[in-house]
């Protein structure tokens, strides 16, 4: 039963992410070319896109062949980043634990 109910869970946010995505791409981003300027236009259309979270979408999509260099140089970057907030949440975690052990002052 407790499988079932992961799997259906997982299919239902599956599916709430689909309808997401299908209605950011229904939206769409449109951009005027003014004065007959399109490479304002375009530079208005790349932030448009970073601002929306689009190019993250299509960077993740990754259709073309990767090279094994490719691949440990992202790995290494993926790494490097779990280590870092790994390191954060531990400053943060004794930080907090400081906090909560130290007496309270008396007034």
């Amino acid at each position: 039963m407790n499988g079932m109910a992961r799997g259906l869970s997982w299919l239902v946010r599956r599916r709430a992410e689909a309808v997401q995505l299908q209605q950011q791409q229904a939206r769409g981003i449109r951009v005027q070319v003014r004065n007959d300027n399109l490479e304002q236009a375009l530079t208005v259309m790349e932030r448009k896109m970073r601002a929306s979270g689009m190019e993250r979408l299509i960077r993740r999509q990754v259709d073309h062949h990767l090279k094994n260099s490719e691949k440990r140089v992202l790995a290494r970057k993926n790494l490097m980043l779990r280590v870092r907030s790994q390191d954060l949440a531990r400053k943060l975690r004794t930080i907090l634990l400081k906090k909560i052990r130290s007496p309270l002052p008396y007034r």
